[in-house]
């Protein structure tokens, strides 16, 4: 009852013109106070003067004060600035009290009325002091008061610069909760022992189970922005261990009218130890790559494709056209952009299989680049559906490819992915498929087909991070099919920038791959979740093996065999260069393949190890055909060989 009762009025303002009474009343104590030390605390003076002197110092108390504006702070909230305001007030009534008696010596405005110099420096000083006293005293008393009436938050941040001092004033200053600021930590040895407004300011030497559990702390909230990533991680992962949360304090650019508000700081997310600093691109050439152009962008409403779109809509593009056959995640696209007032968009319910509706939309639309997102991607669910892993990932992006080239679109952006190099999967196969036709179309289209190749996106549909997070919802375990299983991973931001980027700097017929650091231990991130979660494992969550799926890798490329890479103006992106392709052969065999699809996986299957010579099956049913079609592409390599020297061969 009183906490609540606390927490509801404390939330209110005491009236300015109770702070401007309550400080008149201080300056009438203090000026009567002055009499008495100029007399040695007794009351032997005319005291018949105070009822002249008394009205007129509080009228010119009255103007300073209004002058000055100090009444008017939030006393629970008393800072220097509020301190400075009553300096300035105290000095200027002190000021204009010396004036008035100096002119009215001259005039004889008020017969035989002065005040003595002493008794008004005298008043002023007391006056500071007073004043400035019990808005501190009412900060201290309140500050104790809530310590005891509403719940009380131990913390440590970490940063002594101007952000932690930012964010331990905005920590105090908040009337929900209560925070107690145990200390400060700092890397900088020189700053150890000093104390910022009483707070001491302590290196990470000294934080260890016995100090966290002696203080009961609470959370370490991180407040440096100079910190790099190096240090951020190895930082964070001192701190997972200890029984606390972990929070971050966001970048000054991201602070609400230049202000920082608890409701910023932030847990620690899994996505903020990517192992590197983010990837970031600062290239004027954007900015006029797209402007008036006429953009399709198929998936648009998948994890890549909206936010690709988002950025997009950022550029002075003539329109957009979103394409998904997805309605509701459409839908919610383009709401989103609606209420960012973005109106040059119009989101298109259609499938990337149908030719004709391509056509239409082509047709109406007349666009001038596409950036093509649309495919099916999750392994264990297309290693069982060769077919529509066809469908989609290899005939849409042909039926897509061949629309873009026969209407001389400029540019073809196809996103694809790590998972294409020497593939394990049928996802990965028609993935490279996908990348083999498009080079071969080059060679004959106006259009500049551009690939982009990078690793798992953080937080897409389907990405481990976001599984691993429902499982923690739900009590564990967490399920992870190996202990030694690696991943590339990159931030869905970095991932769409670094596609616009790649697409800008694309001549045609490029693989653009992206360096995303040393890939991530995903044994290793699920602890780390499970940690920052403020649970222990393996005692709150465990984590369970279950086994390599179908198709997985334990350890995903960038390049393929054969290949190798040839740097661009930017270092994090990479041109794949590929090994020479028999670029007709290989077309008429895909063309092949996207017509006489049908239900038939082995043959499908089969089809695809003879045109991609590296796809070897993992884990999968599919394993018992990498022979056969090494003895098949074996013979077939003799055949030829006798074909050239005109030797008759019998097939086997």
């Amino acid at each position: 009852m009183i906490k609540n009762y606390f927490t509801h009025y404390s939330q209110k303002y005491a009236s300015k013109w109770l702070v401007f009474g309550i400080d008149l009343s201080i300056i009438l104590s203090t000026f009567v106070l002055a009499y008495c030390v100029r007399f040695n605390f007794t009351f032997d003076f005319d005291s018949s003067q105070l009822a002249i002197q008394i009205p007129l110092i509080l009228f010119i108390a009255s103007i300073s004060f209004l002058a000055v504006g100090s009444f008017k702070s939030v006393i629970r909230h008393t800072g220097f600035t509020d301190v400075m305001n009553v300096f300035k007030a105290v000095v200027s009534m002190a000021v204009l009290s010396i004036l008035f008696v100096l002119t009215n010596r001259v005039t004889n405005l008020i017969p035989e009325f002065t005040i003595p110099k002493s008794i008004i420096v005298t008043h002023a000083l007391f006056s500071f002091v007073a004043l400035a006293g019990s808005r501190l005293l009412f900060k201290i008393l309140y500050k104790q008061l809530k310590f005891q009436l509403l719940s009380t938050k131990n913390i440590i941040i970490y940063g002594a610069g101007d952000s932690g001092i930012i964010t331990y004033n905005a920590l105090l200053n908040n009337t929900k909760v209560s925070y107690n600021i145990v200390c400060f930590m700092d890397d900088n040895e020189q700053k150890q022992g000093k104390l910022i407004n009483g707070t001491p300011i302590f290196t990470l030497e000294k934080l260890n189970h016995d100090f966290v559990s002696a203080n009961g702390i609470d959370e370490i909230i991180i407040a440096s922005q100079s910190i790099d990533s190096s240090r951020l991680i190895s930082l964070v992962d001192s701190l997972i261990n200890y029984d606390i949360t972990i929070k971050k304090v966001p970048p000054f650019e991201s602070w609400i009218n230049g202000e920082l508000n608890t409701n910023q700081i932030k847990k620690f997310e899994v996505e903020d130890l990517l192992g590197r600093a983010p990837i970031s691109i600062d290239n004027p050439n954007l900015l006029n790559e797209f402007n008036g152009e006429t953009i399709v962008v198929t998936g648009a409403a998948g994890s890549i494709g909206s936010e690709l779109v988002k950025q997009l809509a950022n550029f002075d593009a003539r329109k957009l056209v979103l394409i998904d056959q997805a309605e509701s995640a459409l839908y919610d696209l383009q709401q989103e952009l609606v209420r960012n007032n973005k109106t040059n968009f119009v989101a298109i319910v259609a499938d990337i299989r149908d030719g004709l509706r391509i056509d239409s939309i082509f047709q109406e639309h007349a666009p001038t680049m596409v950036f093509h997102a649309a495919a099916y991607k999750h392994v264990p669910l297309m290693e069982k559906s060769p077919y529509e892993a066809i469908k989609i990932n290899v005939n849409g992006t042909k039926l897509l490819a061949d629309t873009a080239s026969r209407y001389n679109i400029k540019k073809f952006v196809f996103v694809s992915t790590d998972k294409a190099v020497n593939p394990t999967s049928v996802m990965g196969a028609t993935k490279r498929m996908a990348e083999m036709y498009i080079s071969c179309l080059q060679k004959e289209s106006k259009t500049k087909f551009i690939t982009t190749r990078f690793g798992n996106v953080l937080g897409s549909n389907g990405s481990v991070i976001p599984l691993f997070k429902k499982q923690i919802e739900k009590g564990g375990p967490l399920t992870l099919t190996d202990r030694e299983i690696t991943r590339y991973f990159m931030t869905i931001p970095e991932a769409s920038r670094l596609v616009l980027e790649a697409g800008t700097m694309g001549k045609g017929g490029e693989i653009f791959i992206f360096d995303m650091g040393e890939s991530v231990k995903i044994f290793d991130l699920a602890k780390n979740m499970i940690k920052l979660s403020g649970l222990k494992y393996p005692e709150d969550i465990d984590i369970e093996i279950t086994g390599l799926r179908p198709g997985e890798k334990l350890y995903e490329e960038l390049l393929a065999n054969g290949e190798n890479t040839l740097s661009t103006y930017h270092k994090k992106i990479l041109i794949s260069k590929t090994r020479d392709l028999e670029y007709d052969k290989i077309k008429a065999q895909i063309e092949e393949l996207c017509i006489t699809n049908r239900f038939q996986n082995n043959n499908i299957v089969m089809k695809m190890k003879t045109l991609i010579p590296e796809y070897k099956s993992n884990n999968s049913e599919y394993e018992k055909f990498d022979s056969r079609v090494k003895i098949y592409q074996k013979a077939k390599g003799i055949r030829e060989n006798n074909s050239a020297n005109n030797i008759e061969y019998k097939s086997i």
